[in-house]
């Protein structure tokens, strides 16, 4: 017993022998430590850092003062006067830097961008012996990869904090603003701020409570009196942004079985958004919110189908999933329940539809949205949308009478987001044609060109819908858009030419209404598209192309002048490149002619005798032979072939 006494005896003085050898050399660590910090960062960015004075606090905390950092030729980027740190000995002893507490105060970060010389540019750089050994075949685990990123993340947020009088000033070129934060604390988990905008443009708070060690946090974030507004985003990209309040909420966060999962809330009261490629309007979302169930595997990244988001009263489950692997894989699937339409139409931000807004309905509709597309293969490309209704009616109209294309109506073409001239839809206009006066080879040229489902869908064909997405990412780029007759026949009578994200979806929404509810019959449909769609620079309607090009009257158009009409509907402005200066037809278009005619003499269309001399029987007769341009085949040529391209793989020809 005695001799375990002089064992722990000894073992005691050895460590507190340590202990104040430690103690006395800390000091001279530290700052070599420091030093080695400052070469290297000298070295491989040139940054010229400075600290004042620096020395150790208690056990575990450092102080730090009068430290500058400075870029080599470049404005000084920070700027702190104090700060202190104390990190947690137990959870280091567990190979974690957590800290435990910190405070500073008089601090300043300048974000500079000044010509072409950024101030933060070597945050951006890689280091160039990282890159040397970087490999490339080394698959990356997204689940362990994001697991760690936000343990580390959280280890880094203090238990305790105290941020006094800090200054994030941005200067990018003529745009400056900053952002003061009189303080930022942290205490007992629970975090409160005032931050500053600009002065006194505007004041700032974040508060809730955030737990670090436990995982999780309930945050939020909104402005004094008046919305949180961000006038630098709107100088810089032209982006109108603000809202009320912003919330965030995370429950819990679970690695099980290779898997990370995120659970947790997001929410925005009174969000305000306007962009010129987005809407012409401002768009008002009074409240949207998302109980989010994220999970992150090996190789994907999603969001569960335990998911619910809820834009006003509309309730919407939702599953995204994005996976990464030898291809890429984009799924998605949102739906709705069953809900009174009138809460669905009510629901709508203010601003989204601007033709819809007023519009009074009973019943009830639910929506969907499906689609899969595999990058590798885009013509397995899945893709299904709409709505399913129950005893639903439209009582009346809101800030448009979809019923106006019933009777005799005046239209507006826009002509480079300009209006061009009023044209009148009706009998008063001596170039307005009735269907049943319009070639039935115009008729039948046009459906087996734009939309040979017209008569039998509802407003959308789905298949070429799946097409043209499966085209465009083959292409890299928009190249169709798979509109059916209807979705362009709304596009020019309900809704301006300005190309916006937000169009399309209320150009559906309106083809929807029109065709499911049958406010309009399609012959009706079919002969106003034919009377007031562009067939050449200032020509519109049937009744004046016929006359342009052939100096005919509608009933009086042939197959091959029908084929032709067909085949420049996508692109009327191109029909000079189609003739030669003899006003006959150039070379390229026979596979064209060639395509449709035999499309059309396979549905019963025409007979074989139609198709004798065909594509030589079409020469310019009228005006338009006045337009022609005798080179530059290469580009509508190419564009042709796209067409036909296209048109073989939706009819499967």
């Amino acid at each position: 017993m005695k001799r375990v006494r002089i064992i722990l005896l000894i073992f005691l003085l050895l460590l507190l022998a340590l202990v104040v050898t430690a103690f006395a050399v800390r000091e001279s660590l530290l700052h070599r430590v420091i030093g080695k910090v400052i070469t290297s960062e000298k070295q491989k960015h040139h940054l010229d850092i400075r600290i004042g004075e620096a020395s150790f606090d208690g056990l575990s905390a450092v102080i730090l003062r009068q430290i500058s950092v400075v870029p080599e030729g470049k404005d000084t980027l920070l700027t702190v006067e104090n700060f202190r740190v104390q990190i947690s000995l137990a959870r280091l002893l567990t190979g974690h830097i957590k800290v435990k507490e910190l405070s500073s105060s008089n601090g300043r970060l300048l974000l500079s961008h000044r010509d072409s010389l950024r101030n933060f540019d070597f945050l951006f750089k890689k280091d160039s012996l990282a890159d040397t050994t970087t490999r490339t075949d080394v698959r990356i685990n997204l689940a362990r990869l994001a697991n760690n990123l936000i343990n580390k993340i959280l280890y880094k947020v203090p238990d305790e904090m105290e941020i006094r009088d800090y200054t994030l000033a941005v200067i990018d070129d003529e745009k400056k603003f900053d952002i003061h934060a009189d303080f930022i604390t942290i205490s007992r988990h629970q975090l409160q701020s005032t931050i500053r905008l600009n002065g006194k443009e505007a004041t700032w708070h974040a508060e809730g409570m955030i737990d670090p060690s436990d995982k999780n946090l309930d945050l939020r974030f909104y402005a004094e009196q008046k919305k949180v507004e961000l006038p630098y985003i709107e100088q810089k990209f032209g982006l109108k942004l603000s809202f009320d309040t912003i919330s965030t909420r995370m429950d819990r966060i679970a690695f099980e079985q290779g898997q990370l999962r995120i659970f947790g809330n997001w929410s925005i009261r009174n969000l305000l958004i306007n962009h010129p490629k987005i809407a012409l309007d401002d768009i008002v979302v009074n409240h949207a919110s998302i109980d989010c169930n994220m999970f992150v595997g090996e190789n994907y990244v999603s969001v569960d189908s335990s998911s619910v988001a809820f834009l006003g009263q509309i309730k919407a489950h939702t599953f995204l999933k994005y996976t990464l692997g030898q291809s890429k894989i984009y799924e998605i699937d949102v739906h709705t329940g069953q809900m009174p339409a009138q809460d669905f139409f009510n629901s709508i931000p203010v601003g989204l539809f601007k033709s819809v807004e007023g519009i009074q309905v009973s019943g009830n509709l639910a929506c969907h949205v499906n689609l899969f597309l595999d990058e590798q293969n885009p013509w397995s490309c899945r893709f299904d949308a709409g709505f399913v209704k129950d005893n639903f009616r439209i009582h009346s109209f809101g800030n448009t009478n979809f019923a106006k294309i019933n009777g005799d109506f005046v239209y507006t073409p826009f002509e480079y987001g300009r209006p061009a001239r009023p044209i009148l839809v009706g009998p008063g206009n001596s170039d307005f044609t009735p269907l049943d006066q319009i070639s039935h080879y115009l008729r039948d040229a046009i459906l087996t060109s734009e939309d040979p489902s017209f008569f039998s869908h509802r407003g959308f064909y789905m298949e070429a819908l799946r097409q043209s997405i499966a085209t465009n990412m083959v292409a890299g780029r928009f190249k169709r858009g798979g509109s059916t007759i209807s979705m362009q026949l709304v596009k020019n009578v309900f809704l301006n030419r300005n190309k916006t994200i937000l169009r399309k979806l209320e150009e559906a929404m309106i083809v929807w209404l029109i065709e499911n509810n049958r406010i309009s019959s399609k012959e009706r449909m079919f002969e106003v598209y034919l009377n007031i769609i562009e067939w050449a620079p200032d020509v519109y309607g049937i009744g004046e192309a016929s006359r342009f090009y052939f100096h005919k009257r509608p009933s009086q158009l042939s197959l091959g002048e029908s084929i032709f009409l067909a085949s420049i509907v996508p692109k009327p402005k191109k029909f000079k490149y189609s003739f030669t200066g003899t006003g006959q037809m150039k070379p390229y278009l026979a596979g064209h002619f060639k395509l449709i005619s035999g499309l059309m003499l396979k549905r019963g269309k025409i007979s074989e005798s139609d198709t004798t001399n065909l594509f030589h029987s079409v020469v310019l007769r009228g005006p338009a032979r006045n337009y022609v341009i005798t080179d530059s085949l290469s580009v509508p040529a190419r564009e042709m072939n796209d067409e036909m391209d296209l048109l073989r793989n939706l009819l499967g020809e």
